[in-house]
């Protein structure tokens, strides 16, 4: 028997009685427990609550209950997820958008529940660190859309918590949907399936992909398994590797009977912990165990290095000052204007063929598991039936990583390194869009013919077979965890006068190798532009003449046959079959929709046909 005395068992009741209220639901459900928050068709889990409750906790809990019992009303699952894009920062973007026009028409409908689901936007956008962005890579896109949005439907100013994150994206998404794409939006508010459309436009509009997921088939509508060019990617199964909905949100099921949202709604003294400093470590490299071995050391051969004091690991950015860096960008814009159809295309290719293995495979007809809504009618039919259950079946999905590794050698000067350029632009943002993380290294040397490892060999009185005599230059345009759209940029220093000079090709592959290993993801790839053999006057005047060709053999017979990562070259204008397994040769970019998507998709397969070479 409950105390009618107890404070906090009032409180329960007054909260789910407002609840039901704002949902429309009598028969809805609302419990407390753990610190997740979650709402389902005919329940609402919130968060346990704390002994001593503060007129803060009690807002944020009316908060979370007040958001998930508008959504039961103001929301349609169903349609939600017919248009629910596939990519996961546009889904992100998306769910963002739904939030604001829920909380929108709710508020105004019912004016009480604005300042509690304030509270919650607050404690939540101080959960996610958005006071304190400094930039594009410390805000999320759809966190500062949830709020200028909300600002723009409801005219109520953005949390003091989330301003700076607004006003970090503020600009681009102006030059990206102009002045008054928000107001587009606010004029659909009360129509989802319209304000939906709509949102899909903006997404492109910022350049992602909204090509929505399709919803799993059901067996009674026909056993077509074809992939139609026409049709958008199967919805992706792994939940982890997508951007959390933002707060206030729930994501459907597949079925679009159901809405889900676990969020780390702590209370308390759990909020302090949250705000700890110590517990970011996103931008901390994984610890690495030794790929090399035995195998490894070996490949090296007689390969020796004469010095390592003038080579250099350097970022873009540090090779050429902004205001030159924007003007070659634009030069490499300007090559890519006509090329936008095949970056749609490759990208809407390439994502189906991602999704697919990502595919949610579902049992039908079983005792239990979660109640199929196709088979309601069954239920008030024949209730006796039992198998009116489904369950997901479990289907592995590697995550992924691409390492793009460029050429940047003197014989690519001119068209070669224009359409490397163009191929790499191409590709980052196409895999981006697929949810794969990519990472774009650059190699050549410091100097022609030696620099500063040549004349140290030549003041110690030229020795017999130094190894390679060059000054290695190793570019990182862009790291595999920093989106394109901040790296953008960098790519034009590839057009760079005076940048492209020798190519030591074995140990660059060797670099951007390490560097894969370093990475947590499953899958690793490594794609290599390239225009054929390695060359350098000074290592190669003072050993034998295949001396470098030699090198890269062994370390390419190594990567494709004694590691984890998998191996595709790419050669521009030249072929490169007769060093790499898989390679493909490229005449211009525009061969990049069919020849790429091809190997590309050889790639992914979960279980890679490999041939071994005697």
């Amino acid at each position: 028997m409950t105390d009618q005395n107890d404070p906090i068992e009032n409180f329960k009741n007054a909260t789910q009685s407002t609840a039901r209220a704002l949902s429309g639901r009598d028969d809805l459900d609302v419990s407390f427990s753990g610190h997740i928050a979650e709402v389902h068709d005919a329940s609402i889990r919130l968060p346990a609550l704390p002994r001593e409750m503060t007129e803060e906790d009690t807002r944020f809990v009316r908060g979370l209950s007040d958001a998930f019992a508008l959504r039961l009303r103001y929301h349609d699952a169903a349609l939600h997820h017919r248009l629910l894009p596939a990519d996961a920062q546009a889904r992100a973007v998306y769910e963002a958008l739904e939030d604001a026009r829920i909380e929108a028409i709710g508020t105004a409908d019912y004016p009480g529940a604005a300042a509690n689901i304030e509270t919650t936007l607050k404690r939540e956008a101080k959960r996610l660190r958005l006071h304190l962005a400094k930039n594009m890579d410390d805000a999320p896109l759809s966190e500062a859309l949830r709020h200028l949005s909300r600002e723009a439907f409801t005219g109520r100013p953005i949390p003091t918590e989330a301003v700076k994150t607004a006003k970090i994206w503020r600009q681009w998404i102006r030059e990206h949907l102009g002045d008054d794409g928000l107001e587009a939006l606010r004029t659909a508010l009360q129509d989802q399936e319209k304000f939906a459309r709509l949102t899909q436009q903006m997404i492109e509009r910022m350049e992602m992909v909204s090509t929505p997921a399709e919803p799993p088939r059901n067996p009674e509508d026909g056993d077509s398994d074809e992939d139609d060019d026409a049709q958008g990617a199967d919805t992706p199964n792994d939940e982890s590797s997508q951007t959390p909905p933002p707060m206030g949100s729930a994501e459907d099921s597949d079925t679009g009977d159901s809405a889900e949202q676990q969020i780390d709604a702590q209370v308390g003294n759990d909020l302090d912990e949250m705000d700890d400093p110590s517990a970011t470590s996103e931008d901390e490299q994984p610890r690495r165990n030794d790929p090399k071995g035995d195998s490894f050391d070996t490949l090296q051969g007689d390969y020796k290095i004469y010095c390592t004091q003038f080579d250099e690991v350097v970022q873009a950015k540090d090779l050429c000052d902004n205001e030159e860096l924007q003007k070659l960008r634009k030069m490499l814009d300007k090559q890519l204007t006509q090329l936008h159809g095949v970056i749609t295309r490759l990208a809407n290719r390439l994502q189906r063929k991602l999704m697919a293995q990502q595919t949610r495979a579902w049992q039908f007809d079983l005792d239990e598991g979660i109640l199929d809504s196709a088979r309601l009618a069954r239920v008030v039919t024949n209730p006796l039936v039992p198998v009116s259950y489904k369950q997901e079946s479990e289907i592995d999905f590697r995550d992924t990583v691409v390492t793009l590794l460029i050429d940047n050698s003197g014989s690519m000067r001119g068209r070669p390194i224009t359409i490397a350029a163009m191929s790499t632009d191409i590709l980052a943002r196409t895999l981006e869009r697929c949810g794969v993380k990519v990472e774009i290294l650059g190699f050549t040397t410091r100097a022609w013919k030696g620099g500063s490892s040549r004349e140290r060999w030549l003041a110690d009185g030229k020795p017999q077979h130094p190894g390679r005599l060059n000054d290695l230059r190793h570019i990182v345009y862009k790291g595999a965890d920093s989106p394109w759209r901040h790296c953008r940029a960098n790519l034009g220093l590839m057009l760079r006068e005076g940048l492209l000079k020798e190519n030591i090709d074995g140990e660059a592959l060797l670099w951007a190798y390490e560097r894969l290993m370093y990475r947590p993801e499953q899958r690793k790839i490594l794609m290599v532009i390239s225009d054929g053999a390695p060359v350098d006057d000074s290592t190669l005047s003072a050993n034998q003449g295949n001396y470098l060709e030699e090198h890269l053999r062994r370390v390419i017979h190594y990567i494709e046959n004694k590691s984890p990562v998998q191996l595709l070259a790419i050669g521009i204008g030249h072929d490169v079959t007769r060093y790499y397994e898989r390679a493909v040769t490229l005449v211009d970019a525009e061969e990049l929709g069919g020849a790429i998507t091809e190997k590309l998709a050889e790639l992914f397969d979960e279980k890679p046909a490999k041939r071994r070479r005697g």
